[in-house]
């Protein structure tokens, strides 16, 4: 069970952030553009300097490595990074997670809307969706036990949006996952149902 904890985690350019969440829950934040919504993950994803703490599990980041530290607490930027010419050679375990049962699961692909011969094209042939959809399956084949996600649905159509939103919930739920999730799109925030927090004025708060 991965529960977060940030105390007075302060990126560049907001106020000290103090904010819990517990296994399995799902946090939406928002908020002007250029508020901080992404530096402050990629704080608490140990990619940008940052003063204060995170925890995770009641472990802090400055008791464990970075690469250890990075494979628990996953990011999913707002624009993905491709290194290799075709998409099978940036995943190390393409489709898999295990399940409630322990059994290694080959959905992951099929669940956002691809074939298994996907992994033999072309990065340059991908559309800006999916390439988004195929970076959250390559975050989540990794198995990391807190999401960062960074407007993971912004160009995204109703039915991959759709598979998205599912395709997380039920990670966070199988997984015990923490998940943070940066999203402009209010109907989504009030479909799932998840608490709300928005950056007004350089501090975190409760949306209303």
């Amino acid at each position: 069970m991965a529960a977060l904890r940030l105390e007075g985690i302060r990126p560049k350019v907001l106020e000290p952030v103090d904010l819990e969440l517990a296994a399995s829950e799902l946090v939406f934040l928002s908020g002007p553009s250029g508020s901080g919504k992404s530096l402050l993950l990629r704080a608490l994803a140990d990619l940008d300097p940052h003063e204060g703490e995170v925890w995770i599990d009641g472990r802090p980041r400055s008791a464990m490595p970075a690469p250890e530290w990075r494979s628990r607490v996953g990011l999913l930027p707002s624009e993905s990074h491709w290194w290799e010419e075709r998409v099978g050679d940036h995943f190390s375990r393409p489709t898999h997670w295990t399940d409630e049962k322990g059994r290694e699961s080959t959905r992951m692909l099929d669940r956002l809307g691809f074939g298994p011969e996907v992994l033999e094209w072309s990065v340059s042939r991908l559309s800006t969706g999916e390439r988004q959809r195929l970076a959250l399956a390559r975050l989540l084949g990794n198995g990391p036990e807190a999401l960062l996600l960074d407007e993971a649905t912004a160009n995204l159509d109703p039915k991959n949006r759709e598979r998205v939103e599912d395709l997380v919930q039920e990670y966070r739920r199988d997984r015990s996952a923490a998940v943070i999730w940066v999203s402009h799109d209010p109907e989504q925030r009030e479909r799932l149902g998840a608490r709300r927090l928005i950056i007004r004025d350089r501090r975190l708060e409760p949306e209303s």
